[in-house]
């Protein structure tokens, strides 16, 4: 008889999981309280009090500055904005190279061509999954500009090897931790590592207004032009004086201004961070200690002297010990859970790899951005670039969940568990 779910029998859970909600009575009151000031946003693009926005967004970026103890704290409509903006904020030009990972959201790669850099793709670190310091190094040529470091999964990349390889090649960093608010390395959260670092507010996120991003610096000339990039920086720079080409660069306007909801909103969830990722690392502890006991898989590594956000879960997979490829083995777990509230759009929060690298994407393969622009300024053939640590990660060991978040009992983690158990005890049942 059949036992495994895949194969037509009984699944382990049929009830949904519940729904991850950070929204409550404090957001909704803080909503209401700007559409009765009438004021949804305050912004001008030109020289003006306002040309820094409104009441929330600056009370939002002294916040965020205080909480994160960094100098300069600047909101965007989203972690994307935040890429882009720093990109041009170092003065980026056209045919400079930038080092990127291939293994996280598209946009930490494509920012590099938003100022016609050319995107070069270093591996990743087996246990971390960030960029490997050594494959980075392999990569710098006389064009490289800058690296866009990724704090993948929540945890962070290996710092101190970083800003030592920076300062020997004078490049500067800018720092995606979109997937790593509120936890540190050391004494400085990560995020605030580098030159440049962004945080998302997206409603995947640890904490969100729907959509929105937050840049950090201690830089400020750096936070000069990020403020100017962000709100149509070309219209203010005569008005206020400035006129040498310096200031010149880069300054094609642009409209990455966060409104006085998403501010207010994100005010109120600022506040929660604590005591979510608090939450989540209890789960996580919880879920390692259950799943460790399943021979396949790796639970992960955190590095020293450091905290770790998990954003997901990334565990490893080990085909030599279940004798069962991983996507065989996690399609069956996902056929043994149910869609969790809020999210049924998407499958059962379980995956096999994570994004596709991104080299493979066809922009990068048939090298067409902007029509052939800026691939046509560099000779990198994307067909040929080398990346074996990501590539087996991505087919054939790596998984990842969001079975760890706030509204995730332990009860509900049993169920997650027991679906891993029944098909690590029933494997034979698949096809090998």
């Amino acid at each position: 008889m059949n036992i495994l779910a895949i194969n037509g029998g009984e699944k382990v859970r049929t009830k949904p999981f519940p729904a991850y909600n950070t929204i409550g009575k404090e957001e909704e009151e803080a909503t209401l309280r700007v559409l009765r000031s009438g004021k949804l946003s305050t912004y001008l693009g030109t020289w003006h009090d306002d040309f820094y926005g409104g009441t929330e967004v600056q009370a939002l970026e002294r916040e965020w500055e205080l909480f994160f103890g960094v100098k300069h704290a600047i909101s965007v409509n989203s972690a994307t904005s935040g890429l882009y903006a720093a990109v041009g904020a170092l003065g980026i030009q056209a045919g400079d190279e930038i080092i990127v990972s291939p293994y996280t959201m598209s946009a930490s790669a494509t920012a590099a061509l938003i100022y016609g850099a050319i995107a070069i793709f270093a591996d990743i670190e087996e246990d971390y999954y960030c960029l490997d310091i050594e494959d980075i190094e392999r990569k710098i040529t006389s064009k490289t500009k800058a690296i866009i470091i990724v704090d993948i999964f929540g945890g962070v990349h290996d710092n101190k090897r970083l800003l030592a390889l920076a300062e020997k090649y004078n490049l500067k960093i800018i720092e995606d931790s979109a997937q790593a608010p509120g936890v540190k390395y050391e004494d400085k959260y990560i995020g605030t590592l580098c030159d440049i670092g962004i945080y998302s507010l997206n409603y995947h996120k640890h904490i969100h207004s729907g959509e929105g991003g937050i840049i950090v610096t201690n830089d400020d000339e750096l936070a000069h032009k990020l403020r100017l990039i962000r709100n149509h920086g070309e219209a203010v720079l005569g008005a206020k004086g400035f006129t040498c080409k310096e200031e010149l660069n880069n300054m094609v306007g642009f409209n990455y201004r966060m409104t006085e909801i998403e501010a207010a909103i994100a005010r109120e969830q600022l506040k929660k961070l604590p005591a979510l990722i608090k939450q989540r690392l209890k789960n996580v502890a919880y879920l390692n200690e259950k799943l460790s006991q399943i021979p396949c898989l790796k639970i992960p590594k955190i590095r020293e002297n450091s905290q770790h956000a998990f954003y997901v879960h990334p565990l490893q997979f080990d085909e030599n010990i279940a004798k069962v490829h991983r996507d065989t083995f996690i399609d069956a777990v996902k056929k043994e859970l149910p869609r969790t509230l809020l999210r049924e759009e998407s499958e059962v929060l379980l995956s096999y790899g994570y994004a596709k690298p991104l080299y493979m994407l066809p922009m990068y393969q048939e090298r067409i951005a902007f029509g052939e622009y800026p691939f046509n300024l560099s000779d990198v053939d994307y067909k040929n670039v080398k990346c074996p640590v990501v590539e087996d990660m991505h087919y054939n060991r790596l998984v990842t969940h969001e079975f760890m978040r706030p509204g995730m009992l332990e009860s509900d983690m049993d169920d997650v568990v027991k679906a891993f158990k029944k098909v690590w005890e029933h494997r034979d049942e698949l096809e090998h």
